[in-house]
C-alpha cells in the first residue's frame, strides 16, 4: 500500500471497529473515529458499560469475522434533517451534523457490510481484498473527551494498529516493546535524573544533580559551538506586558496558551512563551549600523505554556520548557552565510549522538493566509531565501506545505532513534515579520534605514524534550562526557582500601566523575548496582590489581584487564575531550 491507500484502509478499519462495538454492545453511542499515524481509535460512549483492554479480543474477533463482508463501500448524501433521524439518541452525531449544516457542507453517510455512519469517506474500494486481517490489532483502551474538552464527558477511546502487512505490524510491536525498556519516565526514575512532585504539579520536573549535570553539559556543548561562530550570551525577565506580545503578533495567536499575571496595580502581565519579542528589544535598544551586523544572541532560559493536563507527558509535554535559545538579526544578504553556520552547529551536535539527519521545509500554506503573519509578498520572500539556502547546501527535502510557524518558514531537521521512531529535532526559523512588527532597522552604506531579518535557531529546542529523546535513544546508557558517575571503584576487600583510595584520588584529580563504593554489601551486589546506574566504566581492586599497581575495569561491553592507572586515564579523557559515543 501507499500512503494514501494505508491511510484509507485505517479510516476503513475503524468503521469495522464501530459495527463490532454496535453489535456487542447496542446501546452505545459512536462519536469520532479517525486513522492515525500507526493506525486508527474511535471515541465510545458505553454508558454504563464497562469496556477495558480485556474485551478488545472480542471486539477483534468480531472485526476479522465482519471484514470477508465488506467487499464495497456505498455512500449517499443526506439532508439534515434525515441526519438527525438517523442518528436520533446520539448527541455526539446530532452535534456534528449541526455543524457540518451550520457550514453549508454536505451530510454524507457511507455503508458497507451492512453497517451504516457519518463520514465525509476516504476508505478502502474493497476491504476485504485490500486490507490483511492479520494486519491490524486492537491495542488498548483509553479514556478521551468528547472533542478533547475536560468540560465534557469523558468517553472510551478504543485504539487499533494498523499497517500494510502482518510483518510491518508485527515489526512494530516489537518496536513498541523496546520503547517501554527505555521510556524517559521509567528510566529517569530509575537513574535518578529528575523527578515530579504532586505539591509542585504536573508537567514541572525537577532535576536532581545527576540530572543538571547532564543538563548542563549539553548546553555548555552547545554554547561553545556558537561560541566559536560569534554568538554573545543576554539575558531576559520571565514576564512582559501584554503588550510586547500584542506588537509581535503572538498575543492574538496564542493568548490562551499564557499564563497570565494580574498585578495589583491592575497590569496584565505574561509569563514568557517564548523568547524572541525579548530579545527584538535589546536589538532595538540602540542605533545599529551595517558595520554592527550581525548581532547573534544566545540565551538559555525556560519559557511556560499553559498546556491542558491530558496532553502532559513526561519529560517530552511540559509547563516549563527550558529553550537553548538563539536569534541571529542580520541583513538579506548576511542570512545564507548565517543560516548555514547554524547549520554546521546542527549537524555536529546531532552527529555526535549518531542522529541521522533529513531535512523538511515547512512552508506556509497559501490556501489558508489566515493562519500566518504578514501578507504573500514577505512569505515569498523568506521561502525563496530557504529553498536557496538548502540548494546551496546540495540536499534532499521533504515539502512540508502547512508546517511553517506562523511568522515564517523554517527548515526542520527530521532524524530516527535507535529503535526506528522519526524524530523532529532541530530547526532553522527564517523571520521577516518580526523585525518589521518591532520596526526593526540598521543603517546601511548609503546612509538610510534598512529593515533586518531574524533567524530563530534552538539546536536542543527543548531540553526537556530533547533529553526524552536522548534518553530513550541511548537506553540511559549516556557516553563518557555525559554521564554523572564516569567510573566506580569497587575494592573487593577493606585491605585493597588504601589502592582504591590512591586510583580514586588520581581519577579525582583530573576531573573525572568517580565513586568509591567501599560499602558493606557484596562485591557483586555493588557492581551490579553500579551497572544498574548504567556506569560506563567499573574498576574492581583486589590482590593482583594491588600487587601490580594495574587495574581490571568491566565496561558496558567488555573486560579490560592489566591496564595501568595512567593508560586508563588517558583513555577516557580522551574519550571526554572527543565525545565519543560509546
Amino acid at each position: 500500500m501507499n500512503q494514501e491507500q494505508l491511510a484509507h484502509a485505517r479510516h476503513t478499519l475503524a468503521h469495522l471497529l464501530a459495527q463490532a462495538v454496535k453489535d456487542q454492545y447496542p446501546s452505545a453511542k459512536l462519536t469520532l473515529g479517525p486513522a492515525v499515524d500507526n493506525g486508527f481509535y474511535y471515541d465510545i460512549d458505553f454508558g454504563n458499560d464497562k469496556v477495558s483492554d480485556e474485551n478488545l479480543k472480542d471486539l477483534q474477533k468480531s472485526m476479522r469475522k465482519n471484514l470477508s463482508k465488506w467487499t464495497a463501500f456505498t455512500h449517499r448524501e443526506v439532508s439534515p434533517e434525515e441526519a438527525r433521524t438517523v442518528f436520533a439518541g446520539n448527541e455526539y452525531k446530532l452535534e456534528l451534523i449541526e455543524e457540518i449544516a451550520g457550514r453549508g457542507e454536505k451530510i454524507t453517510l457511507y455503508t458497507c457490510g451492512g453497517f451504516e455512519d457519518l463520514c465525509r469517506g476516504g476508505h478502502s474500494e474493497n476491504p476485504s481484498q485490500e486490507i490483511s486481517a492479520d494486519a491490524f490489532k486492537l491495542d488498548h483502551v483509553a479514556g478521551a473527551y468528547w472533542r478533547g474538552d475536560e468540560k465534557n464527558k469523558m468517553l472510551t477511546r478504543i485504539y487499533g494498529l494498523a499497517f500494510s502487512t502482518k510483518e510491518e505490524l508485527d515489526a512494530y510491536i516489537t518496536q513498541q516493546e523496546e520503547a517501554k525498556k527505555r521510556d524517559h519516565r521509567k528510566l529517569g526514575k530509575e537513574l535518578g535524573l529528575f523527578v515530579f512532585s504532586e505539591l509542585v504539579g504536573p508537567g514541572l520536573p525537577l532535576w536532581t544533580p545527576r540530572g543538571t549535570l547532564i543538563r548542563e553539559a549539553l548546553n555548555d556543548y552547545v554554547w561553545s559551538l556558537r561560541k566559536d561562530r560569534g554568538y554573545e550570551k543576554v539575558t531576559i525577565p520571565h514576564i512582559t506586558k501584554k503588550e510586547l506580545y500584542e506588537t509581535s503578533g503572538h498575543w492574538a495567536k496564542y493568548a490562551d496558551d499564557l499564563f497570565k499575571i494580574h498585578t495589583r496595580e491592575d497590569h496584565l502581565y505574561a509569563m514568557k512563551p517564548m523568547n524572541c519579542p525579548h530579545h527584538t528589544q535589546i536589538f532595538d535598544s540602540e542605533l545599529r549600523s551595517y558595520r554592527d551586523m550581525p548581532q547573534r544572541y544566545a540565551e538559555t532560559t525556560m519559557v511556560y505554556r499553559d498546556e491542558q493536563s491530558g496532553e502532559l507527558s513526561g519529560l517530552s509535554r511540559v509547563l516549563s520548557i527550558t529553550q537553548d535559545d538563539a536569534h541571529v538579526f542580520c541583513r538579506e544578504i548576511q542570512i545564507e552565510q548565517e543560516a548555514l553556520a547554524i547549520w554546521d552547529i546542527i549537524e555536529t551536535f546531532y552527529n555526535t549522538f549518531g542522529f541521522k539527519l533529513q531535512v523538511r521545509f515547512s512552508r506556509h500554506d497559501p490556501a489558508t493566509p489566515e493562519k500566518y503573519l504578514g501578507g504573500a509578498d514577505v512569505w515569498k520572500k523568506a521561502e525563496d531565501a530557504l529553498q536557496k539556502l538548502m540548494e546551496s547546501r546540495n540536499v534532499t527535502w521533504i515539502d512540508g506545505i502547512g508546517e511553517a510557524a506562523f511568522y515564517g518558514p523554517k527548515i526542520d531537521f527530521i532524524s530516527r532513534d535507535s529503535i526506528g521512531r522519526v524524530l523532529q529535532v532541530a530547526t532553522i526559523q527564517l523571520d521577516f515579520n518580526q523585525p518589521k512588527n518591532f520596526k526593526l532597522t540598521c543603517i546601511n552604506e548609503k546612509g538610510e534605514k534598512e529593515q533586518v531579518v531574524m533567524i530563530h535557531a534552538a539546536i536542543m529546542g527543548s531540553i526537556e524534550r530533547f533529553m526524552s529523546t536522548l534518553i530513550e535513544h541511548l537506553a540511559g546508557n549516556f557516553p563518557v562526557w555525559l554521564s554523572p558517575t564516569q567510573v566506580v571503584i569497587v575494592p573487593i576487600k577493606d585491605v585493597h582500601e588504601e589502592y582504591a583510595n590512591k586510583v580514586y584520588a588520581m581519577l579525582k584529580a583530573k576531573n573525572i566523575r568517580v565513586k568509591l563504593d567501599d560499602g558493606k554489601d557484596s562485591m557483586g551486589k555493588r557492581i551490579r548496582e553500579a551497572k544498574n546506574m548504567k556506569t560506563p566504566y567499573v574498576i574492581v581492586i583486589g590482590d593482583k590489581e594491588r600487587d601490580a599497581n594495574v587495574l581490571t575495569v568491566e565496561t558496558r561491553a567488555e573486560k579490560i584487564e592489566n591496564i595501568s592507572p595512567e593508560e586508563f586515564v588517558a583513555r577516557l579523557e580522551k574519550e571526554i575531550e572527543e565525545r565519543t559515543l560509546n
